[in-house]
């Protein structure tokens, strides 16, 4: 049924200091809006999904959940019930589409998401959710040694949702953990972002053949945050 990823949901305890960090990052200025129902929104359209920004009343920073789209959904975004607990929601993408024409300036065109991780302790219950009830296609379910469990790839609209359920006294509960930008020139990148004042790694090979990686060291509102520049394709 969802056809793709249509936000990322970041919830912050306040609006303007973290949106200033991520202004920097994106090179942007975000669309920063009032909710109908209270509470301060700020949007980044990238050309797979939207990176949202919301105030809430906590502590620290976290990914909070995703918003998935399908045309034949309700208008009204409604919770997706789940036994993970984690926070996912499902709409038409009417308000996305409707920003992104509105709004040009606040679209970012030099990086795209990648993928997000999601931590779990049940990896059949997201199979169940995400393929099951969601019917998005699961690409991958292997063991992964290196990530210390099992792995699993959710692909939509040029986005992975990752999840990981690691073995033994690992296991934390469900939820979403960080966030991969994919950008096409790296070290272009990191040139960039250091101009900006924005501490990154060492450029370095990535786990997948052919690709590069950088990790991003602030400006990431603490949220483990990648940097990846695909493999080139072969002819």
């Amino acid at each position: 049924m969802a056809r793709q990823f249509d936000r990322i949901v970041l919830a912050v305890p306040e609006l303007s200091a973290a949106s200033a960090q991520y202004q920097q990052l994106l090179g942007v200025s975000p669309l920063a809006r009032d909710l109908p129902q209270g509470g301060l929104v700020a949007w980044w359209g990238l050309s797979n999904t939207v990176i949202e920004l919301v105030q809430c009343a906590i502590d620290k920073p976290r990914l909070q959940g995703i918003v998935f789209s399908a045309p034949e959904a309700a208008a009204l975004e409604t919770p997706v019930a789940n036994s993970l607990g984690v926070d996912i929601r499902l709409g038409d993408g009417r308000r996305t589409a409707d920003f992104r024409l509105a709004h040009p300036a606040a679209q970012c065109t030099g990086f795209t998401i990648d993928h997000v991780v999601l931590r779990t302790d049940d990896a059949q219950a997201c199979i169940d959710l995400f393929a099951g009830e969601l019917g998005i296609r699961l690409a991958l379910d292997k063991a992964a040694p290196a990530w210390g469990g099992r792995m699993l790839f959710f692909r939509a609209g040029k986005l992975t949702l990752e999840v990981i359920e690691p073995e033994g006294d690992a296991k934390s509960g469900n939820a979403f953990w960080g966030l991969a930008y994919q950008c096409q020139d790296l070290a272009g990148t990191l040139r960039t972002l250091g101009e900006r004042g924005i501490a990154v790694s060492a450029m370095r090979e990535g786990r997948k053949p052919g690709t590069l990686v950088a990790t991003l060291k602030s400006h990431n509102l603490g949220i483990p945050t990648l940097l990846i520049q695909p493999a080139k394709a072969t002819a």
